[in-house]
């Protein structure tokens, strides 16, 4: 079993793109149509980043792009079944 915790997704987008763009939950959120409530639990890693999210980020953001962000929930969703699994 890999030893790595890739991060959630969402808590990229909070520190890596949110943070350095000095943009709030609340106005991301509008941004992207979404509710902030919905926002928060991804950011927070509560939620997955849906193939719809994923195109409202790529549609807000650029880059990267929608098919990235599935890839890494994918990767964070696959490590935790196994781990869930093993135990």
């Amino acid at each position: 079993m890999p030893i790595y915790d890739p991060a959630h997704p969402g808590e990229i987008l909070g520190e890596d793109i949110l943070k350095e763009l000095n943009m709030s939950i609340t106005a991301t959120a509008e941004k992207l149509g979404i509710s902030r409530k919905t926002l928060s639990s991804i950011v927070n890693g509560y939620a997955p980043i849906t193939a719809e999210t994923a195109i409202k980020l790529e549609n807000v953001f650029g880059k990267p792009n929608a098919e990235h962000w599935l890839r890494m929930q994918m990767t964070y969703d696959l490590l935790h079944a196994r781990q869930k699994l093993a135990a």
